[in-house]
């Protein structure tokens, strides 16, 4: 069950990811930015999506017995949600 509620929530990440980078493109569109202010801006959403990636990757930061990951357990675990939210 544990294994179950840990790929739908991995799933939900992924998508939301992908989902937040076509959100950035769309709304640079949407405000008919061009050159170098898309650029910016699209930067910008896409470093505040990687901030609200690792907020979420810290709070499932836990290891199977409900405890907080620490040292380098939690660093592989941070840097690999990232990169998968990250898509």
């Amino acid at each position: 069950m544990k294994k179950l509620l840990s790929l739908l929530a991995l799933g939900a990440t992924l998508s939301f990811g992908v989902a937040h980078a076509q959100t950035c493109d769309a709304q640079a569109a949407d405000k008919k930015l061009n050159g170098a202010a898309k650029t910016s801006f699209v930067k910008k959403c896409e470093k505040d999506a990687k901030a609200a990636a690792a907020a979420t990757c810290a709070t499932k930061a836990i290891d199977k017995n409900g405890k907080a990951l620490a040292g380098a357990a939690k660093n592989s675990f941070m840097k690999k949600c990232e990169a998968d939210a990250k898509g």
